[in-house]
């Protein structure tokens, strides 16, 4: 062993130049990986690469190993992970660079030399005395990585050629595109090759062509351009340094593909970007720089729903003959004007892999299609593949490569099939990677942090507990569910004071998941990176591994559990006069669902332990949420349904409103009640690291058409505070309309911000404030099973408690910090994900079916009515057409004649689905009544309007998803159903 030194300069926090100087060391003894080497000590499990690799490749018709460099692997990752290529070396160099540059694409290459069939080795060039090379003086460190690349790929070449004799050997070939390194490594005589050139020559494997990444053209590229040049990174920094340009997040519009926004923190209102000028290729989620127009040029957000765009496209070469028109300027006589900007430089792509279908060009034979994305915010695709013929009935996976100025649409390239449009496997799959929901199987890391699945709790953990195997606990909770992550009990105490009030304790107990998720190990890292379980209409996406959320921490009826329990002792009149959190074992008395303990509440003969229990809980979690209501706690809706499910096609069958019954509402109140009781545990144990839930107040503009349409019902809402709001929803009843309070409810929750995850030294205090429950302090603590934040609370508690050790990240603020953030983001797409879900049923069910129901107005659009179907808790647009509808954007109003339509009214629509697009089927909604003539549909057989059923649902926080029931159909009644079909 040698060694050398490196030395580099650095800045410290206050300006000054520090010089580093470390010991680098280098060896002899690095093995090279392959089996035809003579020289390298190797044993029979450390072989990567073959003796003889078979050639697949016409330009090369010899054995060879591939050497790429680094851009190679950050732009060609699909076609490395294809297997078709095998015996390849991937050097430290390469490594390096990837990691620092990519942490996606380094995890993908990270699998792919992890799995030994693919045959990928990864050497230490930087620490083998013949491959490392010195950084030279006034040397770019890309110039000196290059080089280090083309050391290592001639050090392999006479390296293996020692000791071979007639040739025998592997050669090696550098894949690189970089011209200017090709050249030098040419000269010095290694064997190179660009990535194209060696994958068109591929024999035996269709279709990888298809997977190669575009190249970039540059910027200064102006022939037939038709977007305004970016500005360069150093132009940018500046521009922002001096002021004139700013950095913010593109977000496109989902009803408008010619309009998006940024959000500035030195603008009040998000920053309006419009038409192809104003987004200048910008791509939803990308970091961009923005140059504000004069405010002469300010315009307000565009009223206009637009359908699908280039749905019926001509040729590719006629499309991009022009561009579309961009949005006029609107009236400026009011306050909806907006700070309007442009694009004017790209910091940061956030692009990604994205579903989507093929539409063939015209012309035969042609290799140029569109790809059409199913998110409808991502623009048309340019993309190369000769198996069109193919591909045009699949989901496809597409990713970006580059977007030249003088392209109508950016360039990318095939990555696989999912599946044929329509199949049900294939669409869920679309909504899971559409809404990035990690959903790979566990990887054996983390299948071996599990115990084994005959796992008993031992005795001595048992003694570390509080036994309470004897006290009567139950669990609650939806239909099917089986991932049970709460219980509770109430027993009646003895007069504890001479007020002779009834007490009563009552606990709540948690699954303790954290006795098997341990800090820092694979299951943990998993868990943290998936952050929450996601809920689809016919399947679950487990955080964990299902012999711990179905299993070993579920609490199922009758057998024994490890939990974290909440204790108080409350009086009747639902005070909480003492608090205590301790580890515990239960034995679950019975495992009810919400309708089954309802019953048990009603049935008033019945006086056993569990009866007691549960009408002592539901009466005193009546008092708590009457508490929450006059605290200012707002009582919000969303209109929730519930599939019933094909036990054997798991195709819906039908849909109805979801039911809420008393247990509901018993269990829910509970649930806050412990959140908050361990909120305040933590806020005083940890106050600078604690793992709480906020949610921030709306803003006044969020409310401005809500309060106009519910001054049009003649209701006066206040708004100043949510105690006052509270009021004024209540007083907001029309006798006559029992559904419009709740449909003031759902508009109402539509006007709140996202409840977000926040670590407590990052906020002040008076920030901690969670609007919807009007309560002081919250976080999450009760469905650990499926939300990782509850893990981190546990472990936070369980140290307040000494239940449990405190570790080093525990207390990292900056690192829980940038946890919450994973955990916003994964919650927030799963909640997508879900309604993804509920709208491929709905497609599914309404296929061939048509419905004629009762709905309202949800909003007023310039073109259209935005309306809800309450009995199937379905919206859409109903579109108006321009030549009949006068549209008064003052008041919100649609009219025809005299008839007038605005928000709140009551119509009857026409249900349909329209499956032309298959890109996006959707459901199509028409008039009925009010009766309009040439445009109000006319049902042949007049049968009067359905009945409509809605519930007033609770949604200021609810700690249980909708779990699907899956009620299983008589095998007579199917057939006969599917006979009623043929």
């Amino acid at each position: 062993m040698m060694w050398t030194t490196k030395t580099f300069l650095t800045k410290t926090k206050r300006g000054n130049i520090l010089k580093v100087v470390r010991e680098h060391y280098l060896r002899d003894d690095l093995l090279c990986g392959s089996s035809a080497c003579n020289n390298c000590p190797h044993k029979d499990n450390e072989y990567v690469l073959e003796a003889k690799p078979q050639s697949i490749c016409a330009l090369f018709d010899y054995n060879h190993y591939l050497v790429l460099d680094t851009n190679v692997v950050l732009h060609q990752i699909d076609i490395l992970e294809e297997e078709a290529l095998k015996n390849v070396i991937i050097l430290q160099t390469v490594l390096e660079e990837v990691k620092h540059q990519n942490t996606a694409i380094f995890q993908r290459l990270l699998e792919i030399i992890g799995n030994k069939k693919r045959r990928f080795y990864s050497f230490v060039n930087e620490h083998h005395k013949d491959t490392y090379v010195e950084r030279n003086p006034g040397e770019k460190q890309n110039d000196r990585n290059d080089r280090a690349i083309r050391k290592a790929a001639s050090w392999y070449a006479s390296h293996l050629s020692i000791n071979n004799l007639n040739g025998q050997f592997p050669q090696i070939i550098l894949l690189t595109d970089d011209e200017s390194n090709r050249k030098i490594a040419q000269e010095k005589g290694i064997v190179c090759c660009s990535v194209k050139d060696y994958i068109e020559n591929v024999n035996g494997f269709v279709g990888l062509i298809d997977k190669l990444s575009k190249n970039v053209i540059p910027e200064s590229c102006s022939k037939d351009a038709l977007y305004p040049a970016h500005l360069t990174p150093s132009q940018v920094h500046a521009g922002i340094r001096n002021g004139k340009l700013y950095q913010g997040t593109f977000y496109a519009s989902r009803d408008n593909y010619l309009e998006g926004s940024a959000v500035i923190s030195c603008f009040e209102k998000p920053i309006l970007l419009q038409g192809h000028i104003g987004i200048n290729r910008a791509v939803d989620g990308d970091i961009v720089a923005i140059e504000v127009l004069p405010k002469e040029e300010w315009r307000k957000p565009s009223d206009i729903v637009l359908e699908d765009k280039a749905d019926d496209q001509g040729d590719l070469l006629e499309e991009e003959s022009e561009l579309l028109p961009t949005v006029k300027p609107k009236d400026k006589s009011d306050d909806e004007i907006t700070p309007t900007g442009k694009v004017v430089g790209i910091i940061r792509r956030k692009w990604r892999q994205y579903c989507g279908i093929l539409k063939p060009s015209k012309f035969p034979g042609a290799t140029r299609h569109l790809f059409t994305p199913a998110e409808r915010k991502i623009p048309h695709v340019r993309i190369e593949t000769r198996q069109s013929d193919v591909l045009a009935s699949q989901r496809i996976l597409v990713a970006l490569d580059s977007w030249p100025r003088n392209s109508r649409y950016p360039l990318g390239h095939f990555v696989r099939s999912l599946g044929p449009i329509g199949d049900k496997n294939a669409e869920n799959e679309v909504i899971l990677l559409e809404h990035d929901i990690p959903h790979a199987r566990f990887s054996e890391s983390v299948l071996a942090c599990l115990p084994s699945e005959d796992w008993t709790i031992p005795e001595e953990e048992i003694k570390k507990r509080v036994d309470l195997r004897s006290v009567c606990i139950c669990s609650v909770d939806p239909p099917g569910c089986t991932d049970i992550d709460d219980a509770l009990h109430a027993r009646a105490l003895p007069h504890l004071t001479d007020t002779r009030l009834h007490m009563y304790e009552v606990g709540v107990h948690i699954a303790d998941i954290t006795h098997f998720v341990r800090p820092n190990t694979a299951l943990d890292k998993e868990a943290a990176s998936r952050s929450t379980t996601v809920y689809l209409v016919d399947k679950r996406i487990d955080m964990v591994p299902d012999l711990l959320s179905s299993n070993l921490c579920s609490l199922r009826g009758g057998e024994e559990r490890l939990a974290f329990s909440c204790v108080w002792q409350i009086d009747e009149n639902a005070n909480v006069l003492s608090t205590k959190f301790h580890k515990s074992v239960i034995k679950s008395r019975s495992a009810m669902t919400y309708e089954e303990a309802q019953l048990i509440i009603d049935d008033v003969p019945r006086e056993d332990e569990i009866a007691l229990s549960l009408r002592t809980l539901n009466s005193l979690a009546k008092k708590l949420k009457q508490k929450r209501l006059d605290n200012g706690a707002l009582l919000l809706a969303s209109p929730e349904i519930r599939f019933q499910v094909d036990s054997e096609t798991h195709d819906p069958v039908e849909v109805q409103a979801k039911k809420i019954l008393d247990t509901n509402s018993m269990v829910e109140e509970f649930m806050l009640l412990a959140n908050v009781s361990v909120a305040e545990r933590l806020a005083r144990e940890f106050p600078q690291c604690a793992l709480l839930r906020r949610h921030p107040a709306p803003p006044p503009a969020h409310f401005e058409t809500f309060l106009k349409a519910a001054k049009q019902q003649g209701f006066e809402l206040d708004v100043s505070t949510n105690k006052s709001f509270s009021k004024s929803l209540d007083s907001a009843v029309i006798p006559s309309r029992p559904f419009f309070n709740t449909l003031l409810r759902i508009m109402a929750t539509r006007c709140m911000q996202q409840a977000v995850y926040f670590v407590s030294g990052t906020r002040p205090h008076d920030e901690f404030y969670h609007y919807g429950l009007a309560c002081p302090i919250y976080t999450h603590f009760t469905s650990p099973i499926r939300r990782y934040a509850d893990v981190m609370v546990h472990r936070l508690l369980a140290a307040c408690i000494g239940a449990d050790v405190t570790h080093a990240s525990l207390l990292d603020t900056r690192a829980a910090d940038a946890l919450c953030e994973n955990l916003n983001y994964r919650h927030r797409q799963a909640q997508y994900a879900g309604r993804a879900s509920v709208a491929l049923n709905t497609h599914i069910l309404f296929k061939n079916r048509v419905e004629i129901e009762s709905a309202v107005v949800l909003a007023v659009k310039r073109n259209a009515l935005q309306v809800l179907i309450p009995k199937y808790g379905l919206e859409g647009p109903l579109y108006l057409p321009s030549d009949k509808f006068m549209y008064n954007e003052e008041e919100h109003i649609q009219v025809c004649g005299e008839i007038v339509l605005k928000t709140f009214d009551e119509l009857t629509v026409r249900l349909t689905l329209d499956s032309s697009n298959l890109q996006h089927r959707k459901l199509v909604f028409q008039l009925v009544k009010p009766c309009i003539p040439d445009f109000s549909y006319v049902p042949e057989n007049q049968t009067g309007q359905m009945d409509v059923e809605i519930i007033d649902v609770d949604k200021s926080e609810v700690n249980k998803p909708i779990k699907t029931p899956i009620k299983r159909k008589d095998s007579d009644a199917l057939k006969k159903k599917k006979k009623l079909k043929k």
